[in-house]
């Protein structure tokens, strides 16, 4: 990002980068760490979450034709079964860290003070106790305590953004393509390996 931002004020244009370099090379409202650091978390946040939500959404739905022919011919559904979706097979897996503030003890575990702490999004939302059955994808469970977009004052601002998002392309996808299969076996589809997001290299498909 840092070597992007360079290339943007040699080579300016008028995209939102663009905007952000102009407020931080005119005012100096931001400074060079915190322009890096806010156009990293917009492409990470704003695209990289949603756009591997699609394909993780698209993979479930795929690998489980009734579901999908569930919601292609009743595509009014779709935005009452994005948090089922998100719950089952969410982006985003792992929380950023945190820090223990005082001494605290979480199963049977001490874990003292100032302490990094990762919490598994992931296994939360997989939580049998919570989500009863957790490995089945539920089209009519009520998901809507997941934790894919994290929980109180640390909740993602752009929720709602990302689940219209994921309605329009889901339902377009669905009522377009309705002969859409996978072109690979499940076995041969390659996942992205980063700490944070999780996602696929690619869904090949046959349309």
């Amino acid at each position: 990002m840092t070597g992007l931002v360079g290339a943007k004020r040699l080579d300016p244009g008028d995209c939102l980068l663009d905007q952000l370099i102009a407020a931080r090379d005119g005012a100096e409202r931001l400074s060079e760490e915190e322009l890096v650091s806010l156009a990293v978390l917009l492409l990470v946040a704003g695209h990289e979450t949603t756009t591997n939500f699609l394909g993780n959404a698209a993979l479930a739905l795929l690998q489980r034709p009734a579901e999908s022919d569930r919601l292609r011919q009743n595509p009014d559904d779709v935005p009452a079964v994005l948090d089922e979706l998100l719950r089952f097979d969410s982006p985003v897996s792992t929380a950023t860290f945190r820090y223990t503030t005082e001494a605290v003890t979480l199963g049977g575990v001490d874990i003292p003070a100032g302490m990094p702490v990762l919490v598994a999004l992931g296994a939360a939302n997989r939580d049998p106790v919570r989500f009863p059955s957790p490995d089945l994808l539920d089209l009519d469970r009520d998901a809507a305590a997941h934790l894919g977009f994290g929980h109180g004052i640390h909740r993602c601002v752009g929720a709602p953004l990302a689940k219209a998002e994921a309605e329009i392309a889901l339902r377009a996808v669905l009522t377009r393509f309705p002969g859409i299969r996978l072109a690979v076996p499940s076995d041969r589809l390659q996942w992205r390996r980063t700490r944070l997001v999780r996602g696929l290299a690619a869904l090949p498909v046959v349309v």
